[in-house]
């Protein structure tokens, strides 16, 4: 009988101290989180363990004129996050048959000019195309959002590129715009519509989707500020946030946790289409970074940001380690790259 007493006294203390590592580790988590706490545009943020949550929870206000607390089902506007969507859209139709990534893009937007001749799929996904930037030579009076063919439309015009093609790197938000229309080409449907069908629907990502105006509302919306004189303002849209393959799908924290376990396995995509996804194809313009189809590769990271008007995000996986680190915002500062690595840091 003293024996096992003296077993469960041992198993308490390991008990209690667990929980007491938990509860400190917990408000370690809340003081990296401190800036987006209270009446302030906020946070959502998920630490995802061995495919488990083990901190899950928002910070401050999804909509401030309202005030709508932010969750760990609110929705924000990716931006840039949404790369490795598009990029694994086009390696499941690389799966599919029905593209290949050494396809020159000429072949599926034939009205690229002939600047565009050398670019292929592959230089698209890993921003080695050379193609000229979009925000750089829209007209600076733009009164109505931009789409994707709204940006193919402007590169028509334009028959130069930077350098020749997978010589360089250059970070393209229009390439990827580019890869959201060669997904209508070859699929026949819509982006949104094939981001719905092949991915959300599938993995469950119920709330998730490709924002246009007109099309299905954001249930669970946050909306986007800018610190301006002391106070916050409104900048949920710009010109170019209905450009969808660069930077348009709205996600939560939680809907983003089924799109992590499925990088895991071949539920969506098969192990080569992974690897090629996750392969360090180019050096990017940080000597530390390099970049696969829609990811940036770090060391044992595997991660990307994205930053529009009103919007920070970011996603750090480390799959030596089964950990993911999910954070985004909805307001135009801090950047939260720094942030999820310091709170990666405290279960690793």
């Amino acid at each position: 009988m003293r024996k096992a007493l003296g077993w469960l006294a041992v198993a308490v203390v390991v008990l209690s101290g667990c929980a007491g590592s938990a509860a400190k580790r917990n408000r370690d988590v809340d003081g990296l989180m401190q800036r987006y706490t209270g009446n302030v545009p906020g946070a959502s943020l998920l630490v995802l363990k061995d495919g488990a949550p083990v901190v899950r929870r928002g910070y401050g206000m999804a909509d401030l004129e309202q005030g709508v607390a932010a969750t760990s089902a609110t929705n924000y506007r990716l931006a840039s996050v949404t790369k490795q969507f598009t990029a694994a859209s086009i390696l499941l139709l690389v799966q599919d048959g029905r593209v290949g990534l050494d396809d020159p893009v000429r072949r599926w937007l034939p009205s690229l000019p002939s600047a565009a001749d050398g670019i292929t799929i592959r230089h698209l996904l890993t921003h080695t195309g050379g193609l000229i930037d979009y925000e750089d030579i829209m007209a600076p009076d733009t009164k109505v959002q931009l789409r994707d063919v709204d940006v193919l439309h402007l590169l028509e015009s334009t028959n130069r590129t930077y350098f020749q093609p997978g010589s360089q790197y250059r970070y393209s938000n229009g390439g990827y715009a580019m890869l959201a229309l060669i997904v209508e080409k070859a699929s026949g449907m819509s982006f949104q519509a094939f981001l719905h069908e092949r991915i959300f629907q599938p993995l469950g990502m119920a709330h998730t989707l490709a924002y246009v105006q007109g099309g299905p509302s954001v249930d669970h919306r946050a909306f986007g500020y800018s610190e301006e004189g002391g106070g916050w303002t409104r900048t949920d849209q710009s010109m170019t946030s209905a450009v969808l393959g660069d930077g348009g799908i709205y996600s939560s924290v939680d809907d983003l946790a089924r799109w992590d376990a499925a990088l895991y396995d071949d539920r969506l995509l098969i192990d080569e289409s992974r690897r090629l996804a996750f392969r360090p194809w180019t050096h990017t313009d940080d000597p530390t970074i390099e970049y696969g189809f829609g990811w940036r590769i770090t060391g044992e990271t595997l991660w990307h940001s994205g930053e529009s008007i009103g919007f920070r995000n970011v996603i750090v996986r480390y799959p030596g380690h089964h950990l993911t680190v999910i954070l985004l915002t909805n307001r135009n500062d801090p950047e939260p790259y720094r942030t999820a690595l310091a709170v990666a840091a405290l279960f690793r």
